[in-house]
Order: structure tokens, then C-alpha cells, then sequence
């Protein structure tokens, strides 16, 4: 069987340096190389540029260690049985101190958009043996990476041609004032607690961090949304800022730019499938043409199934290849 070839490397970024939650700006980068790539040196590729979700990384996704996904096997296996055509798939670290940066911008977690959208991919296109513009570029994400996937797209349209959401986190604010999560929440006063802390409050911070920094505030440089056991709705309006269904109106002219559009998730992934919905019902009333769909799973059990069998072949017939 033939297979591809799988590299890493880490990647200075001068976006993220000088973030205050104090991450490193060298990013681990794992690519996929297909099978041709080795020994056909005249030939270029397009790349697809995935974003791994919320706790998960570029090694994990990669089959360094044992994991519920391994995107290179995935694609030996599709590429041997001639799904998809062959292209270089891309997967930057975006795992930080708070196990997620949310592919956005701020003083405490850096400059995320930047680093994807610009500094990553001149670095491969200098690097590797890509087609290096927009409609030979794909982008695709799982979870949080979903989110960072409409978010890049909405901002860098002139950046990727085709983009496909996996189980988009995030597409609108879902606070809510929670008494337990509230009391965890605020019992995490230093930077060393952040890795310990459950799901929910690793995400409310993470949150908090992408889209409401505050500077004045260390050690974690964050505002979070509750305040005197409620919701802060100042706080709350600075996430609408950031949530996909509420910047879209903004975006219409940019996510028309777009190539091509593919959104689905798990029906009984609950609360994403229906924000999902009211995305795919949002384009549809701006007449923008997508691809949307809801299938019998949850949030990660059919994840490899679907890169195997629509987002690949997605990518395959929509992305240029060739000069």
C-alpha cells in the first residue's frame, strides 16, 4: 500500500509573540504529504489547511499518540482506494495555556487568525510544492476548529477557496449562568490551575480569553461572563462580536467570495446540530449556495468516517488542481 509521507517542524510566528498569557510563538506544524509527492518533482499540490477542536493538538490528530482520529491514516486509506484526488493536508498546534485558543485574536492568547491565514500559509507555499492560490487552498475544522474555519473564511476570503465545517462549536453565545460552573470558574485564579480544570471551565476560560481580554487583569488577562451570580451582559455582547451567527450579516460580501461551502454535524451532537441548522438556514436565506447535512451520529464518533468520505472528496472536487 502506498502511503503518504508525514513531517513535522516547528514554526516561529511573530503574530503570536508578546501574548500575555505567556505562550510560546513556536508552533508545532504537522503535513501530510501524499503518496506522488516523493517522487514526482515537477508536480504541484493544492494544500487543505485543518484546525483541530477544543483539548485536542496537531500530534494528537497525526497518530503520535493513541487517539479517536488518525488524519494521515485516513487519507493513505481514501487516496489507495482512489476517493480523493491527492493534495497536502496542513494542521497547525492550536492547543495553548487555556487547551484551546479559538482561532481568534487577543492580547492574551495572541494573534491566531494571522498566524493561520498568513504566516502558515506563506510558510508552506514557500516550503512545499503547493498551488499557491486561493482556489487551489481548502480549509477545514472539527469543533473548535469548525468555528476557526467560518471565522478565517469570513475574514480571509481571498486566502481559501473551499472551506467545510465539521461539528462547528461556538456559532452563537450559549452562557449560562450556571452556579456550579460559575463557583469552578472563579476558583481558577493562576495560570498553573488552567490545565487541571474540566471540560466546561477550560472552555468558559478559553472563551473568555479569545473574546474578552483584558490586560488589567492578570494573572489571566481575562473578563469572565458571569458577575454577582448572573450573566454579564456586557461581556456576553462582546462573544456575540465573535459568534459566527451574529458576525455573519457583516460577512455576507466575503462568504460570497467563496468557491464553495460544506457544513453537517451529528443529530444527536445536541446544541451544535441545531446552531449548525440555523447556520445552513442563514445562507440559504442570503441565497448562498452550500452544502449542508445532518446524520446519525455525536460529536466525534463519525468525525473520521465523514473526512473519508465527504470531506476529502469535497476538497477533491473543489479545489483546482493543477497550474
Amino acid at each position: 500500500m502506498l502511503t503518504g509521507k508525514k513531517e513535522q517542524f516547528l514554526l516561529h510566528s511573530q503574530a503570536l509573540m508578546g501574548n500575555l498569557i505567556g505562550d510560546s510563538p513556536d508552533r508545532s506544524v504537522h503535513v501530510y504529504l501524499p503518496p506522488s509527492y516523493a517522487g514526482d518533482n515537477d508536480r504541484r499540490y493544492p494544500v487543505l489547511y485543518m484546525l483541530h477542536g477544543f483539548t485536542d493538538s496537531d500530534i494528537k490528530w497525526f497518530g503520535a499518540e493513541e487517539h479517536w482520529i488518525n488524519l494521515p491514516a485516513i487519507a493513505d486509506s481514501a487516496i489507495q482506494n482512489e476517493v480523493p484526488q491527492e493534495m497536502i493536508i496542513v494542521m497547525p498546534n492550536a492547543h495553548n495555556s487555556f487547551k484551546g485558543s479559538m482561532y481568534s485574536t487577543s492580547v492574551t492568547v495572541g494573534d491566531w487568525e494571522t498566524f493561520v491565514a498568513r504566516e502558515l500559509v506563506d510558510h508552506i507555499d514557500a516550503n512545499y510544492r503547493t498551488l499557491a492560490n486561493k482556489d487551489s487552498r481548502g480549509l477545514a475544522g472539527h469543533s473548535m476548529g469548525g468555528y476557526g474555519t467560518i471565522r478565517l473564511a469570513m475574514k480571509y476570503p481571498d486566502t481559501f477557496g473551499a472551506i467545510y465545517m465539521l461539528s462547528a462549536c461556538c456559532m452563537g453565545t450559549n452562557v449560562f449562568a450556571n452556579e456550579g460552573l460559575m463557583k469552578n470558574v472563579a476558583a481558577v485564579t493562576s495560570k498553573e490551575q488552567l490545565a487541571d480544570q474540566p471540560f466546561f471551565v477550560a472552555a468558559t476560560l478559553a472563551s473568555a480569553a479569545a473574546w474578552a481580554p483584558n490586560p488589567n487583569k492578570a494573572p489571566l488577562f481575562l473578563d469572565v461572563p458571569f458577575k454577582d451570580g448572573k450573566v454579564d451582559e456586557e461581556i456576553i455582547n462582546k462573544y456575540h462580536a465573535n459568534a459566527p451567527l451574529f458576525m455573519l450579516d457583516q460577512y455576507i460580501p466575503h462568504i460570497k467570495k467563496l468557491n464553495a461551502i460544506a457544513l453537517d454535524a451529528g443529530a444527536q451532537d445536541f446544541g451544535i446540530s441545531g446552531a449548525t441548522k440555523q447556520l445552513h438556514e442563514r445562507l440559504e436565506a442570503y441565497g448562498i449556495q452550500h452544502v449542508y447535512e445532518s446524520y446519525e451520529g455525536d460529536h466525534v464518533n463519525k468525525i473520521g468516517e465523514r473526512i473519508y468520505s465527504e470531506v476529502l472528496p469535497f476538497f477533491s472536487k473543489e479545489l483546482v488542481f493543477g497550474d
